[in-house]
């Protein structure tokens, strides 16, 4: 018979899920302690059916007694047997199909993996719980919240620093720069920019660009150096007689105020021809640069001259450095100006995204074929993590694990298995006698 308690101490509790030591404790005397009943009823029955045995001649009552006693102990003793088979040899002896699960660890090992890659980690069963989660709203009742964004981009500015450092220490930046110099040199600029500029003038943003050139202009020209300057030119053309009369003075502003009343004219009137004449001009570049060979052979040459020329790594090793110093001094101010508006407009997105239906979806609908095809893909490699975890346990620690997360209700198998047996063998023996047998 099994004696003893389970060996368990709090460690690597694989199959239990890592509980506490005073969860594993409880668990470890409920255990003992039924364990303890299953063994002294067993004990009873053996002892009671071979008092009962002896002593049936002198009452015909002790009969019932004895068949109860005798059933119930071949009951108990079966289940117990089986449960002891289960872990370990029964008392010692190796004989067969005993110690089941050490003995079959690996095939354990390997049918448990396969059920977690064909079963656990199924297509359809991923799938049916990821659309289950509504990723978007989590996430956007996680950013509405102005703490948790204040929090979230606290963090980002504070590690963005220490990213670029890092960047620079281990030379990533000399790989990604070379990388992003090749992805430059294979793209073709002219098709991209024509794409770029259609994009601009389909939603009309090249005409608030012709208006902020015309303000420049106009503010250029009502500047006093610059109405110096083209005065002192249309002076050296004038002659003689004209300067002695000051017309140049009156040309000038003759000149910038048509000038400055032509700009105002554009600017307030949308339908100006200046602007249908900017339109064409600009369509008419956009369909050159987008169709035309020879705009496309330019605009590669430009491109490839300006990225050979050592003034553009040098641009970028400045730009380089004072994005680097801008995000360090920006991180250890206490009124971090990036921080602020990085919150602002996290908790903005959080908000407004909690009122798009259809980008709410589209999320979601993204998220989860991510996730399908991450899962899909390594699926594999987790059920053979898992296996290989399995088959790495120390056999008696496994056994003891799996033990105490089950050997309560096979300890109560052997409860029931003394306690039916011995109804059976009762109700066997009545029969017998009922039919005249004995």
């Amino acid at each position: 018979m099994e004696l003893g308690l389970i060996r368990y101490r709090s460690g690597a509790m694989a199959l239990s899920g890592s509980p506490s030591e005073e969860t594993s404790d409880s668990r470890s005397t409920d255990l003992a302690s039924v364990k303890t009943l299953a063994s002294v009823l067993l004990a009873c029955s053996v002892v009671i059916a071979v008092l009962a045995r002896a002593a049936a001649s002198h009452h015909w009552s002790l009969g019932y007694v004895a068949a109860w006693a005798e059933a119930s102990a071949v009951g108990g003793l079966a289940d117990w047997y089986a449960v002891v088979a289960l872990f370990r040899r029964p008392c010692g002896v190796p004989l067969p199909h005993t110690a089941i699960i050490a003995s079959n660890r690996t095939r354990i090992a390997d049918s448990f993996g396969a059920f977690i890659e064909d079963q656990f980690l199924s297509t359809e069963a991923i799938a049916r719980k990821l659309r289950s989660v509504d990723f978007s709203a989590l996430a956007a009742e996680w950013l509405a919240d102005d703490r948790r964004s204040v929090g979230l981009s606290r963090f980002v500015l504070r590690l963005a620093p220490q990213a670029l450092t890092s960047i620079e220490e281990t030379g990533l930046r000399a790989f990604v720069a070379a990388g992003l110099i090749q992805q430059l040199r294979a793209l073709q600029l002219a098709p991209f920019a024509a794409k770029l500029l259609a994009a601009l003038v389909e939603d009309g943003s090249h005409q608030r660009v012709f208006e902020e050139a015309l303000t420049v202009l106009n503010r250029l020209l009502n500047d006093e150096e610059t109405l110096n300057a083209i005065r002192e030119k249309i002076r050296r053309e004038l002659p003689t007689m004209f300067n002695l009369l000051r017309a140049d003075g009156y040309l000038v502003r003759r000149i910038v105020g048509l000038i400055s009343t032509a700009i105002e004219e554009v600017k307030d009137n949308p339908n100006h021809p200046f602007r249908r004449e900017f339109d064409r001009f600009v369509k008419n570049f956009i369909e050159k640069l987008g169709f035309s060979p020879q705009y496309a052979e330019r605009a590669e040459y430009l491109k490839l001259e300006f990225l050979a020329r050592p003034e553009a790594a040098e641009l970028a090793e400045g730009l380089w450095r004072s994005v680097t110093s801008f995000l360090s001094e920006d991180a250890g101010d206490r009124d971090s100006i990036l921080e602020r508006h990085l919150a602002g407009f996290l908790a903005d997105l959080g908000r407004k995204l909690a009122t798009e239906t259809e980008i709410r979806a589209e999320i979601n609908y993204g998220m989860v074929k991510v996730l399908e095809t991450f899962i899909e893909s390594n699926k594999r490699e987790i059920a053979r993590f898992v296996t290989e975890q399995i088959k790495s346990w120390d056999v008696a620690h496994m056994i003891d694990i799996i033990e105490l997360n089950i050997g309560r209700d096979l300890q109560f198998m052997r409860l029931n298995g003394t306690l039916v047996g011995g109804l059976a063998g009762l109700g066997l023996y009545v029969g017998e006698r009922a039919m005249g047998l004995q």
